[in-house]
């Protein structure tokens, strides 16, 4: 099914989620077309976490806001639901995972915000198509992602440390790399550190936190970028009653395409 969905439109992406075919993660699916993150929250935590994405764009860049209780992402998604529009979630108590289900139907509250976030999945499109490989879609498995000892800024009751997603490249790939995605900030932007993991707390690189570990090539350095799956590290320490977000790597596929997102 993923392989028939790489010229696939968002649309039918998450038709294929909303009929249950589509449960694996979305690296390489519907290209050209803006993936994104999710994060769902009750009404008397949306201020504080949007705070949150305000005062930290560049993990956290906001794309769409619903109003309480509405499950239609409808500026970048219409006709959308996102209680079975994407492949897996992750439901949370109390800052704890307690449920990962392919359907949040059952979950569903009137009082519910939910956020688009913008995904670096976005920018990939734009990376294969200047000939800079990306690891993960080639090896056929999800993004790694790491918890850094960098801090994000807190907003009300959320912190939390920054989350980045890796992609290994040669230097001379990472340079173009990041000339590329410095063109879609929406998406995460330019990557954040190259080179030595431990330097911003990464104590095995073979050993993601989130996604699958992919092989570094003789002459590669690690790029990492902001991840959208900083809000989830934020959750866990904020620890609000209940919270519903996006199982990391299975993303939210919407109808704009990532040239709406390229700022230059």
């Amino acid at each position: 099914m993923a392989a028939d969905l790489r010229n696939a439109t968002g649309a039918d992406v998450r038709a294929a989620c909303r009929r249950g075919e589509l449960t694996t993660p979305t690296p390489g699916l519907a290209l050209g077309f803006v993936q994104a993150n999710l994060v769902v929250l009750p009404r008397e935590w949306a201020f504080e976490f949007l705070l949150f994405c305000q005062r930290n764009p560049k993990p956290c860049p906001l794309l769409d806001v619903t109003e309480p209780g509405d499950s239609e992402a409808r500026f970048v998604a219409r006709g959308s639901d996102l209680r079975t529009d994407l492949p897996a979630y992750r439901v949370w108590k109390n800052g704890e995972l307690v449920e990962e289900p392919t359907d949040i139907s059952r979950h569903w509250r009137d009082d519910l915000v939910s956020f688009v976030i913008g995904c670096s999945f976005t920018f990939e499109n734009a990376l294969l198509a200047a000939s800079v490989p990306v690891r993960h879609i080639e090896q056929n498995v999800n993004v790694p992602m790491y918890r850094t000892n960098i801090a994000c800024r807190p907003g009300g009751r959320f912190s939390g440390p920054l989350v980045v997603s890796m992609r290994p490249l040669t230097p001379g790939e990472a340079v173009k790399a990041t000339k590329i995605c410095s063109r879609f900030p929406r998406a995460h932007g330019a990557p954040v550190h190259l080179g030595d993991p431990a330097a911003i707390g990464i104590g095995d690189i073979a050993k993601p936190d989130f996604g699958d570990p992919v092989e570094i090539r003789a002459g590669e350095l690690p790029v990492f970028w902001a991840c959208g799956v900083t809000p989830q590290a934020a959750l866990i320490q904020a620890k609000p009653p209940f919270a519903i977000t996006h199982k990391p790597g299975h993303m939210f596929l919407t109808d704009v395409r990532d040239v709406d997102l390229d700022v230059e």
